[in-house]
């Protein structure tokens, strides 16, 4: 089973690295995948329940599980707004690899850190001997 696994996360892995070369393409093809895939469970739940009680116990599942605002309007966009940040679209090139380049040393202050605590750990644990 874990085999069976394996291949398929790899098999995604490769067909994102591919699609991202070619964002409207993929765009498009996660599109059809989402309007199939909610077109499927409109299928099943017009069998099964009527449409008011689809209606509220989807927005039960959605609200308990905290994605019914994450799906509408999306994390980034509440952070952003938050933060009063610009669009991704809306930024200049300069902006975005200043960015890259804070979050580049960000990552390799937290590599620093992580270094200096295993230190700290291992010294305790042979304190601890």
């Amino acid at each position: 089973m874990k085999n069976v696994i394996k291949f398929f996360d790899e098999l995604e892995d490769r067909i994102r690295h591919r699609l991202s070369r070619y964002p409207v393409l993929y765009a498009m093809i996660g599109g059809i995948g989402v309007v199939l895939f909610w077109r499927g469970i409109w299928d099943l739940s017009g069998l099964y329940i009527g449409h008011w009680t689809a209606l509220i116990l989807s927005l039960v599942i959605m609200l308990l599980t905290g994605t019914f605002v994450s799906f509408f309007i999306g994390e980034q966009i509440i952070l952003s707004g938050l933060k009063q940040e610009k669009r991704l679209d809306e930024k200049t090139e300069t902006e975005i690899q200043k960015e890259e380049i804070e979050l580049y040393h960000i990552d390799k202050d937290l590599e620093s850190i992580k270094r200096q605590l295993a230190a700290i750990k291992k010294t305790i644990d042979a304190a601890d001997l």
